[in-house]
């Protein structure tokens, strides 16, 4: 069941170079897109891993996505490759463990892509709205609500 008014928090990973740049795009254009979608800038998306988004997850975010250079055109070569391997796996091991795939994922954009920016903002707040709340945050709420009383 979604809850009303139900506002997703969304941690974004973008690369310096391409997404963070194109972020940047996008506000100088003035574009609008949520605010709900806390950005983390890193020097390549390479540098994100496995563990970076689970967390993510297990501290409560309702989604996480990795944005990064165009495939082919990494700044550091591979690091975008490789991190959509990780994104693939951390997406078949939430799948195992009962939550929605789609909580995570990945995009690649230039850094004159800042509408595109905005448009993934969008669509990953849309995505994860029609997932509802992280389940694993409302299990560690109601825990520590117990341990209160």
């Amino acid at each position: 069941m979604i809850e009303k008014n139900f506002e997703p928090q969304i941690l974004a990973f973008c690369c310096k170079y391409c997404a963070y740049a194109a972020g940047d795009l996008a506000g100088s254009m003035r574009l609008d897109y949520p605010s709900n979608v806390k950005i983390i800038q890193v020097p390549c998306t390479g540098r994100v891993d496995m563990l970076h988004l689970l967390k993510a997850i297990e501290e409560g975010a309702d989604g996480v996505y990795v944005a990064g250079c165009l495939e082919g055109e990494c700044h550091f070569i591979e690091g975008n490759l490789k991190t959509k391997k990780k994104v693939a796996a951390v997406r078949k091991l939430l799948v195992e463990a009962g939550i929605a795939a789609d909580r995570v994922r990945m995009f690649n954009l230039s850094s004159a892509m800042g509408p595109r920016f905005a448009e993934i903002a969008t669509e990953m707040t849309a995505a994860v709205r029609r997932l509802g709340p992280n389940t694993i945050r409302k299990v560690d709420i109601a825990v520590k609500e117990k341990m209160l009383t």
